[in-house]
């Protein structure tokens, strides 16, 4: 649910938000600017598709009327077709989509480093365990010597 009782100055009835299908076709129409019957083309054309009410009428969302008035500013003021709309509310549907998979695919990634992580410790500590487990009095174990060796070859004869 929005924070914000009203979703991009689209007034939200108490218990709603953005998603939810409250609107007729009519108050629909008069919050986008648009007549009632324009609604009914971009219905049919795919461009924004409202929510049924159980009797089959359209049930517009706050989030369809901003889209009804994106359609309408590309069409009127940027010239743009109806069926270049319709690629492009595509194209940005399909990018949302992407953006979600990134980010649950992120969370997953995040969450297979900590599986890592604690398995590489896990690992380190069990390493740790057995050599401390080694019997150095069965296998004499030299002290590692730190002097250092100067090699000189010898004279050529």
């Amino acid at each position: 649910m929005s924070s914000d009782p009203s979703w991009h100055g689209i007034p939200a009835a108490p218990g709603t938000d953005e998603d939810t299908p409250v609107f007729v076709i009519s108050v629909a129409a008069q919050l986008a600017g648009l007549h009632a019957q324009t609604l009914r083309t971009y219905d049919r054309l795919g461009l924004v598709s409202p929510g049924r009410s159980p009797g089959g009428g359209r049930r517009y969302s706050a989030r369809d009327i901003t889209l009804l008035r994106q359609v309408q500013r590309l069409s009127q003021e940027e010239g743009i077709s109806l069926s270049a709309i319709k690629r492009i509310i595509e194209l940005e549907q399909h990018v949302d989509l992407l953006g979600a998979k990134v980010a649950e695919l992120s969370e997953r990634l995040a969450e297979a480093h900590e599986q890592l992580a604690a398995a590489h410790a896990a690992a380190e500590s069990a390493a740790a365990a057995v050599h401390a487990s080694y019997r150095h009095d069965l296998v004499p174990v030299k002290p590692q010597s730190t002097a250092l060796v100067i090699w000189r070859p010898r004279p050529r004869r």
